[in-house]
């Protein structure tokens, strides 16, 4: 495993000081935004799928600081009922996956989408199958939109060697394991999981187990933790629409690692029996942390953590 970081914390930063400052606290990789939610501060894909030389000026920036492109990311919703933001996410999609391997790497993060319904402008995201018209309108966005947009999404990948990575997100189709494995069975092996411990603890989810029913459709993983407020969820539950800024209010908020619910030991230690060897993409988005502070206690705490060479063929003291 090599230990990464998400480029939009230092979105403040040039690249090239983005780099500089990440090799200074050890890091290896960075996962580098540059499209839809993750922005354009270090890269824009619209540009660098166009350009030779802006792509060698990046891979350049990259070796200077002797750190990798962990993967590429252009979080966005293809399957939009807007047409204009459905055609803008999968155009910077496509480009991603046409130029990852042009910056070394093989891997390209997005969204699974959301659609809306048949007249609707807006996305519809369907948590329950009662009314009945719930769970035919999630029958009719798995399969008249979803899956046959992946599947063409899938071969473009597979066209060019890259792993799609689908971050698996509440408000979008692919939000757990069970859609994360009913999106790949029915699309392909070009599609796998983006696992963001963030998204899932609140959900009830025990990310080692989570890890273990994914196993080999595990492509990247985030490094973010999540704190459930336990005595507003007993009075709320866990489904808040409250700003993430109110954390005394929230029934949970996101965390720098080791702040929140997350065993990061237990994880790392199922990542590797799994098999997994990638990187681990340090995502900050802490509501009580400055950037830099967080993100330096991120590396500081997983540098002790993350298992470099994982050996799960040979018992050696035996």
């Amino acid at each position: 495993m090599k230990l990464g970081v998400f480029s939009p914390v230092l979105s403040d930063m040039s690249l090239p000081d983005a780099l500089a400052f990440l090799h200074g606290l050890g890091v290896e990789q960075m996962e580098l935004g540059c499209g839809g939610c993750p922005g354009t501060a270090h890269a824009d894909i619209n540009i660098l799928s166009k350009s030779n030389s802006e792509i060698q000026k990046v891979n350049d920036a990259f070796a200077r600081n002797e750190l990798t492109v962990s993967a590429l990311s252009v979080h966005g919703n293809g399957v939009h009922p807007n047409k204009a933001i459905a055609e803008k996410a999968t155009d910077e999609l496509v480009a991603a996956i046409k130029t990852a391997r042009k910056l070394g790497t093989d891997k390209v993060v997005t969204f699974s989408g959301c659609p809306g319904d048949k007249t609707s402008s807006c996305p519809n995201w369907i948590t329950c199958a009662w009314p009945n018209d719930f769970y035919e309108l999630l029958e009719w966005q798995w399969n008249e939109v979803l899956i046959p947009y992946w599947k063409k999404i899938a071969r473009i990948a597979d066209d060019e060697g890259v792993k799609v990575c689908i971050e698996m997100h509440p408000g979008f189709s692919v939000y757990g394991v069970e859609s994360m494995l009913k999106l790949r069975n029915a699309a392909g092996k070009a599609l796998g999981a983006n696992l963001d411990p963030s998204h899932l603890i609140w959900q009830g989810v025990d990310i080692a187990e989570a890890v273990k029913a994914l196993g080999e459709a595990i492509y990247f993983f985030h490094a973010k933790d999540t704190a459930i407020n336990n005595a507003k969820t007993k009075i709320n539950g866990v489904l808040d629409t409250k700003s993430y800024a109110n954390v005394l209010e929230r029934s949970w908020i996101f965390r720098t690692v080791g702040y929140g619910n997350a065993d990061f030991k237990q994880i790392v230690s199922a990542l590797a029996a799994v098999g997994y060897t990638g990187s681990i993409s340090i995502e900050h988005e802490d509501s009580l942390m400055p950037p830099k502070e967080g993100l330096a206690k991120a590396v500081k705490y997983l540098k002790d953590i993350i298992i470099k060479d994982a050996n799960t063929t040979d018992a050696w003291w035996i």
